[in-house]
């Protein structure tokens, strides 16, 4: 099942609806009905299925069928056809996170056989990869239609370990308008590109400022919220004063900061301290920054149903925190009880000649083993 999911190449970009429509055969086989939540031009879909009684108590296994580009990669082998070297399974989606649901998937025919008394929901999503856009509608119906749940289980790559928490994901795409004049005329002009450097500036100092700050009490990496610039566009001309520039930026926060108190202070600086200078100069000249994705951090719940049962499961003691983001944290939001536990390592994600030890396989049929012997009894 694992080689059947890597060899889809569902790459953001593209649709997932060959992987979907072929795990939607597959339980329809074994006599289980999938339900199916479209994006708005129905080229990706969300998939859930229920095995076992339509009956409060189940656990919902979620992963996510996309994966990201391979172009570029120096891959030794084909990156969507699984190649076993050395006892690793490579292939893109290995170990993010395509295992994960691939094993789950596999032991349905196992689910059905025991005749679980409690059930195990299966959940699959679209577009995690580029700010978990897909999974929001899907965990609006699982809330809606099915009976409530006992836990989530997002399987991303934690090596079978508790995750329990993840900071926030926040983007945003600054717009800087100027005013264009020779670059001999600098008192005629006002400089976009000047701009958004000083305005990177105030970002880089709020970033250092959490970075001296009290660290976080969970086991993040680094330890405090952060504050990033990944790209910058401006300028036509070095002997041209621009007029427009644009830069995107994130906030990874851990949970107990409020990512609405930075925003904030930037939108503040630009309002206050920024603008009035630009348009003393040119009345034109703006400073617009728009929110690009929101996902929630997942926190640690204390006494928590998820947590409790995966412990149980896995015999592991720790609780991990983790400095990306991912979908465990929106349905920790709807209400969900929510932890991280997957099969395969975060580092390998992402890279060329992505893997997962099979020794990872295999401690997660074991921890499905369990899940169904815990659902049948």
């Amino acid at each position: 099942m694992i080689a059947k999911l890597v060899g889809f190449a569902t790459v953001s970009r593209d649709s997932n609806l060959a992987l979907i429509e072929y795990v939607s055969s597959y339980l329809a086989d074994l006599g289980v009905e999938s339900r199916l939540v479209p994006n708005a031009d129905n080229s990706k879909a969300n998939l859930y299925a229920t095995i076992g009684p339509m009956v409060e108590g189940g656990v919902v296994l979620s992963g996510h069928t996309d994966v990201v580009p391979v172009v570029g990669q120096p891959w030794d082998s084909d990156p969507f056809t699984l190649t076993e070297k050395n006892g690793r399974l490579f292939g893109r989606g290995t170990a993010d996170m395509k295992s994960f649901y691939a094993i789950a998937l596999a032991m349905v025919p196992e689910m059905l056989a025991r005749g679980l008394a409690r059930p195990i929901h299966l959940a699959l999503s679209y577009d995690e990869e580029i700010g978990c856009l897909g999974a929001p509608a899907m965990i609006e119906r699982i809330a809606s239609e099915l009976p409530a749940p006992l836990a989530v289980v997002v399987g991303e790559p934690t090596d079978m370990r508790i995750v329990t928490a993840h900071k926030s994901i926040h983007s945003f795409e600054t717009v800087v308008i100027g005013h264009e004049a020779h670059s001999s005329q600098t008192h005629r002009g006002v400089s976009a590109v000047m701009t958004a450097a000083r305005l990177i500036m105030f970002l880089e100092d709020m970033a250092r400022q959490n970075a001296a700050g009290p660290a976080s009490q969970t086991s993040f990496e680094p330890p405090y919220s952060t504050i990033h610039v990944g790209t910058v566009n401006g300028g036509t001309a070095t002997n041209i004063i621009s007029r427009e520039c644009r830069f995107s930026w994130d906030m990874r926060c851990i949970p107990e900061d409020d990512p609405q108190i930075y925003a904030d202070r930037f939108d503040r600086y630009c309002r206050d301290e920024v603008l009035p200078a630009m348009q003393a100069v040119a009345r034109e000249a703006s400073i617009v920054t728009t929110p690009t994705c929101a996902v929630p951090a997942l926190g640690p719940e204390p006494g928590g149903a998820a947590e409790a049962l995966v412990r149980l499961l896995t015999a592991y003691n720790g609780s991990d925190a983790v400095a990306y983001g991912a979908e465990a944290g929106q349905f920790q939001q709807a209400g969900f009880s929510t932890v991280l536990c997957g099969p395969g390592s975060i580092d390998q994600a992402h890279q060329p000649n992505e893997y997962i030890e099979k020794s990872q396989v295999h401690a997660c049929v074991d921890f499905m083993r369990r899940l169904i012997d815990a659902q049948a009894s």
